[in-house]
């Protein structure tokens, strides 16, 4: 009796394994496929929203590199991307302004786009030395402005305008620190980010590199710049 129930046994998982094994590598194989998909889907871009609006770019005038007033309003129309940076700064700014001389290299000789670089340090960064930062760069864009002007508007628009933290501090190197934060705005002049895996919008790219990421902050604003000028939302 006892043979005959080990094979009765052997019987039963052979067509367990015949009959639901395949189905369960099936069903394995569709969730890991879903999964790859959702992961490897576009993303859209949102809207950063405070207290449930959209937030817009906060109007701004300032004077560029060649000694133009520059506003906000002359962004209309264009997709462009906006930084803090002063140009002594022996640290991050290097790193940031190579990575945005990738998108003026992109997008430079297109009259929708356009790059506006906030100094922090206007008393140094007169008009005249912006104007030799942006050579010295080598800029293509006749809509990359580097602007100046008076120090508490600036800080202003860095703190409360775009929530980019920036302040004058002697302790660090350079005396000013400041987040290495590109933000992205679209043709209405509306602040625009995608969104992460949990549908939550990054709001900043970081324009300087994170070792432990594959994609770099600048690789997706490159992509989401391109998806903004083709009017994709």
């Amino acid at each position: 009796m006892r043979k005959y129930s080990y094979i009765a046994v052997a019987f039963i998982v052979l067509v367990f394994g015949i009959i639901f094994v395949p189905r369960i590598i099936d069903r394995i194989s569709k969730a890991n496929l879903v999964d790859n998909k959702r992961l490897s889907t576009p993303q859209s871009l949102a809207y950063i929203k405070l207290n449930g609006e959209a937030k817009k770019v906060p109007d701004f005038v300032f004077t560029n590199q060649d000694n133009r007033l520059i506003s906000n309003e002359d962004y209309l129309g264009k997709v462009y991307v906006i930084e803090f940076f002063f140009s002594t700064c022996p640290t991050i700014c290097p790193i940031m302004n190579a990575n945005m001389k990738r998108l003026d290299d992109a997008f430079g000789q297109r009259h929708d786009f356009g790059i506006a670089s906030f100094t922090i340090d206007p008393e140094k960064d007169t008009p005249e030395q912006l104007k030799q930062y942006a050579e010295r760069l080598g800029v293509l864009s006749q809509n990359w402005h580097f602007l100046t002007g008076n120090a508490d508007d600036i800080f202003t628009l860095a703190n409360k305008g775009f929530n980019i933290f920036a302040s004058i501090n002697p302790e660090v190197a350079g005396g000013f620190e400041h987040q290495g934060y590109f933000a992205l705005v679209d043709q209405k002049g509306y602040l625009r980010s995608r969104t992460d895996t949990f549908g939550n919008p990054i709001v900043y790219y970081l324009g300087i590199p994170e070792s432990e990421l594959d994609t770099q902050g600048t690789d997706m604003l490159i992509e989401d710049v391109r998806k903004l000028l083709e009017n994709e939302k």
